[in-house]
């Protein structure tokens, strides 16, 4: 299966950036590529979970809210 990538825009401090231009160098690795394992690293317990409440049913928002009011919690 081929991935899709979203393009961003993302401001780095200067040293960081020095610091993944030199790591990207020494492991022939792209920074975006180093970001990526970054952040699904960083991510990892929240994605997880994305993944496992995949199958949830969706709820529309005025049964939750109405569900809501009539329990009394808002």
């Amino acid at each position: 299966m081929e991935s899709v990538y979203k393009r961003s825009t993302i401001y780095l401090d200067p040293q960081l950036h020095r610091a993944l231009k030199i790591k990207s160098a020494q492991v022939s690795k792209s920074i975006s590529a180093l970001v990526n394992e970054s952040i699904k690293f960083s991510l990892a317990e929240d994605l997880e979970a994305f993944e496992d409440r995949l199958n949830e049913p969706k709820l529309d928002f005025e049964y939750v809210l109405k569900d809501l009011r009539s329990s009394g919690k808002i």
